[in-house]
């Protein structure tokens, strides 16, 4: 199969796992809802952005609508070109792993310490099943990078989870980053895998929105945003390991500034930084007069933008192009936060 034959192959199955993993996940919340309704009612309190009983869960329908259609499109794309599918296994487990730990949480309320040793399993699995020659920063030891990408991977799990407190949040990150790693791809059979999830993943999403518009009447809730959290950041993993270490931080920059910056505020005003909260910088803006639509309408700008500066620094592979573009992707995102911090005049 020549070249061009293969990369029109490619789209056609990226297409089909879009459009399987669209309808799957909008069919099982349809189908979930009263079920939802039921048993995993999310009640508004002091911290929390709606004002009514809401169902949660919504993330059961997004993630099974991914792996399914990972998977289909792993025994479609099979013919095009063979490609070792063992990374992509211990994701599926690990994502399993983190749904079910999230989804008791959603129905009864865990504690810290069970969540937490789910996740470190979770990303331990994935982290140890990397190939021997996979690296992202070469000049460091293995045993230090490894060790690294580990506490990074339970850190940006619990990152996606934090900022999935308003009504649309977590599509308006998970659309531009997914979209960005498909055009990002196409660099080799290695790739395809990364390709698959983030085509599933950016179906489910879009068939989970119109749930979540505002004012939501569904939730994705921890089923959704913990193992959503993992996929996301082992598609930042793979975008790393392939060289593009400036794209793989880019495309979460906005994510990771209002979630660490919030953090450290937190830490600094010795408040019980674990619990949750009102304060991150999306939340601070619609209480200081920005409507839900305006806030997520400038993630969306934002996190656009990232995808696009990501992709430049793909097409230019450059450590004096990257830098640059790294510096004004932070100065995109210190706008948002200083614009979401002010409020609205």
């Amino acid at each position: 199969m020549g070249e061009f034959a293969q990369t029109a192959a490619l789209w056609g199955v990226l297409g089909v796992v879009f459009v399987v993993a669209w309808f799957a996940s909008a069919g099982l919340i349809l189908a979930l809802r009263p079920w939802l309704s039921r048993y995993a009612l999310a009640r508004p309190n002091a911290r929390s952005s709606h004002t009514v009983p809401t169902p949660q869960g919504g993330g059961i329908a997004v993630v099974a609508a991914t792996l399914v259609a990972t998977w289909l499109g792993v025994g479609l794309a099979t013919f095009l070109m063979p490609f070792g599918l063992t990374r992509l296994a211990a994701l599926t487990i690990a994502t399993i792993a983190l749904a079910l730990i999230g989804s008791a949480d959603d129905i009864r309320t865990l504690g810290a310490a069970p969540r937490l040793i789910v996740q470190v399993l979770g990303v331990g699995l994935v982290v140890v099943l990397l190939p021997a020659d996979f690296r992202v920063v070469p000049a460091l030891p293995v045993a230090v990078e490894r060790a690294a990408l580990f506490l990074g991977g339970v850190y940006f799990v619990n990152v996606v989870n934090f900022m999935d407190g308003l009504d649309l949040m977590t599509v308006a990150e998970v659309v531009p980053v997914t979209a960005g790693v498909i055009l990002l791809g196409f660099n080799g059979a290695e790739w395809v895998p990364a390709m698959l999830v983030a085509a599933a993943l950016l179906g489910a999403i879009l068939g989970f929105a119109p749930f979540n518009r505002p004012v939501a009447r569904l939730f994705l809730g921890d089923v959704g945003s913990l193992p959503i959290g993992l996929l996301l950041g082992w598609l930042m993993l793979m975008l790393a390991g392939q060289g593009y270490l400036a794209a793989a931080v880019l495309l979460p920059l906005y994510y990771l500034a209002d979630a660490t910056a919030t953090l450290a505020r937190r830490i600094v005003r010795r408040e019980r930084f674990w619990e949750a909260h009102r304060s991150h910088f999306y939340q601070l803006a619609t209480a200081r007069g920005f409507a839900v639509t305006e806030v997520i309408a400038r993630v969306l700008f934002v996190n656009s933008a990232l995808a696009a500066l990501a992709l430049i620094s793909v097409v230019e592979p450059d450590p004096l192009v990257d830098l640059p573009l790294v510096l004004l992707g932070t100065a995109f995102v210190g706008w948002l936060l200083v614009t979401f911090a002010r409020g609205k005049r």
